[in-house]
């Protein structure tokens, strides 16, 4: 066990009788970094007595974007999935569009890209997302599955059908 006053004859000052208070003695030193004012109450037990008290020129709450204890004052992770999703499905369905034995699932992924696309767009307006980029890829892309690339190839479908007549 450590002991503050060591008996005499052990390590450390000699010991004596601690002076009382009011005469002379240093007042202790308050705890947890609070400074000392002259005619202000010291706490008696660790943790007791220091709430804020007004002119010490501390906060009473820690700066904005500074949490107030590890763990306590996150805020809420981006949620970039519908985005991701959209830009996913949609690069799918580009590919699916372009295949001629894939035409029909092109557009339902294209379709399904435009919708998740713009949510993770509105999503991102709103600031609970991060990724507006992904999102408007995923709506571009779904536009370009659903209709660009079926009317492109209908068009040459006609094309087609229209130069085999004259032949």
């Amino acid at each position: 066990m450590s002991d503050t006053q060591p008996a005499s004859g052990g390590f450390g000052p000699p010991s004596q009788p601690p002076p009382a208070p009011g005469h002379g003695a240093p007042q202790p030193a308050p705890g947890y970094g609070y400074p000392q004012q002259p005619g202000a109450a010291v706490p008696q037990q660790p943790g007791a007595g220091y709430t804020q008290q007004p002119g010490l020129g501390y906060p009473a709450a820690p700066p904005v974007g500074y949490p107030s204890a590890p763990g306590y004052g996150m805020g809420m992770q981006p949620s970039n999935g519908l985005g991701t999703a959209g830009l996913v499905l949609g690069i799918i369905g580009v590919v699916c569009s372009l295949t001629v034995f894939l035409w029909f699932f092109g557009i339902i992924l294209g379709i399904l890209a435009i919708v998740f696309g713009a949510i993770g767009r509105g999503k991102a307006n709103r600031g609970e997302a991060t990724n507006k980029g992904a999102a408007t890829g995923g709506l571009v892309c779904g536009i370009v599955a659903t209709v660009v690339l079926p009317v492109l190839g209908l068009i040459l479908f006609a094309g087609i059908m229209g130069t085999a007549g004259t032949f």
